[in-house]
């Protein structure tokens, strides 16, 4: 998506897009003007999840190949539980979770085809963005633990809209100030990168962060951490049935560990 197109710029025009789709919907279908203090709540969530978080990771993947990030990123469960047990919830794990925990880390290492561990990008390069992606998983789990205990819109379209616009509109200010764009630059965006962002606005933002944050407000935060450990396989099958990338055994081992974490953590929820 990045093709002639810096990073932060797309993403925010991501959120933008999507945040407005669905801020505008739920004003057209009669939801009321959120309050000066849902405005507040749901713009620290937004920009803790989407501009602090996600725009770690975006650019932390032009300092460390995908699969070194992914496996990064499956740690996200460690924040979420660890957090909520000795600072928001004081809740221990139930001890299947954690073995589901330790289980679902294994499948996502595996899942990772040693190709994709390798970097050349040098010691630097390498600290810088696995130190991004590991202050993204800490900001992504404090957003997420903070959700439910904030006074957000009633509605989730309302909510997820004003996430997305804040998150959205904080992360192109950074990009207007780092990176050689405009706001005008979505104009001569390649039709590649305008697929591919039109994509996720629809599947990644509108579909997927609104049922993840419906899902912030709604389930514990055990449940909500099984979601890192199905992303990758999901992104295996879809790099198999649109990339023409090869289903190794290894995939397939690495993906039943990760599934049956997710088992693990599910069944062990107290």
């Amino acid at each position: 998506m990045t093709e002639r197109m810096p990073p932060l710029y797309m993403a925010s025009m991501r959120y933008i897009i999507a945040g407005a789709l669905l801020y505008g919907y739920a004003r057209l279908t009669g939801t009321p003007r959120a309050t000066r203090l849902e405005w507040r709540s749901a713009a620290i969530v937004g920009v803790l999840l989407l501009t602090v978080a996600n725009g770690c990771l975006t650019v932390a993947l032009q300092y460390i190949p995908t699969g070194v990030a992914a496996l990064l990123g499956g740690l996200l469960p460690v924040f979420l539980l660890t957090l909520n047990w000795v600072s928001f919830a004081k809740k221990r794990p139930s001890n299947l979770a954690l073995i589901g925990l330790v289980v679902g880390l294994a499948g996502i290492y595996f899942l990772i085809k040693p190709d994709k561990m390798q970097t050349e990008n040098g010691l630097h390069n390498n600290l810088i963005g696995a130190g991004l992606v590991t202050f993204g998983n800490f900001a992504w789990a404090i957003g997420t633990l903070l959700a439910p205990r904030v006074t957000l819109p009633k509605i989730g379209t309302m909510s997820t809209g004003i996430q997305m616009l804040v998150g959205g509109l904080v992360l192109l200010v950074i990009s207007l100030f780092t990176e050689p764009v405009t706001p005008w630059s979505i104009l001569d965006a390649p039709p590649k990168a305008i697929g591919a962002m039109t994509y996720l606005v629809i599947f990644g933002s509108i579909i997927g962060f609104s049922s993840y944050a419906w899902l912030a407000r709604n389930a514990p935060p055990q449940l909500l951490a099984t979601y890192a450990f199905v992303n990758p396989v999901v992104a295996m099958m879809l790099g198999v049935m649109f990339a023409g990338e090869v289903f190794s055994s290894q995939s397939l081992i690495g993906a039943l560990v990760a599934l049956a974490g997710v088992v693990l953590i599910t069944l062990g929820r107290k």
